[in-house]
């Protein structure tokens, strides 16, 4: 198994085993390996992940739950729930914020459920109503700065489906300019001007 987190969009496999994923990143000359767990060990990969020359990252300890913990103590940690939201046509929804192509998503309130934030960002976001969620669908992690802090964000997205006639409302206080109902089969262009994160997310839709 492994944990996938992006430094920008450079991934860092966290891993038990090196798998048909994560083997082809051993022979790259601009990734780092790593297989030796202790605190300098863990500070090294995070500054190596930061070095420009540096494309991807694999750090390997037989025990994934003490290398996720050993990882995650150099971090403030933020939850967040999104939506992977399909009308009656099949359509998935996507919107502009930012710059980027994206997927509703927010972060979690304080005594909120994880399916209710997913729930709760994407009506805010869109404007949609009725929204149901479905199942989990995989859980996503990117780090960023904000001030002095070093965030890792773990994203919980779930698989959501509408009915009927939507008015769709772009939440501009998030930046978000534009809404689309997007057809699976033209989802590639998008996917090319968007964060990593959200390019494994829409991927699921691709891989059915």
């Amino acid at each position: 198994m492994y944990i996938k987190i992006y430094f920008g969009n450079k991934p860092l496999f966290l891993c038990d085993a090196v798998d048909e994923t994560i083997e082809p990143f051993l022979h790259h000359d601009d990734a780092v390996f790593i297989d030796e767990l202790d605190t300098h060990t863990v500070k090294t990969m995070i500054h190596e992940m930061q070095q420009e020359k540096v494309h991807a990252g694999v750090f390997f300890h037989p025990d994934l739950e003490e290398l996720k913990k050993a990882f995650y103590k150099k971090f403030t940690l933020v939850l967040a729930g999104g939506g992977l939201v399909e009308n009656e046509k099949k359509e998935v929804l996507l919107i502009h914020r930012r710059g980027k192509w994206d997927l509703p998503k927010g972060k979690l309130d304080k005594g909120e459920t994880l399916e209710k934030c997913a729930l709760r960002e994407v009506e805010e976001e869109t404007g949609l109503t009725g929204v149901q969620l479905l199942a989990p669908l995989l859980i996503t992690y990117h780090t960023y700065h904000e001030g002095t802090k070093f965030i890792l964000k773990e994203s919980h997205w779930y698989t959501m489906q509408v009915k009927g006639q939507q008015t769709l409302v772009p939440q501009l206080e998030e930046q978000i300019h534009a809404i689309e109902w997007v057809p699976k089969k033209k989802l590639g262009p998008y996917m090319q001007d968007c964060f990593p994160s959200v390019t494994d997310v829409l991927q699921t839709c691709l891989d059915k």
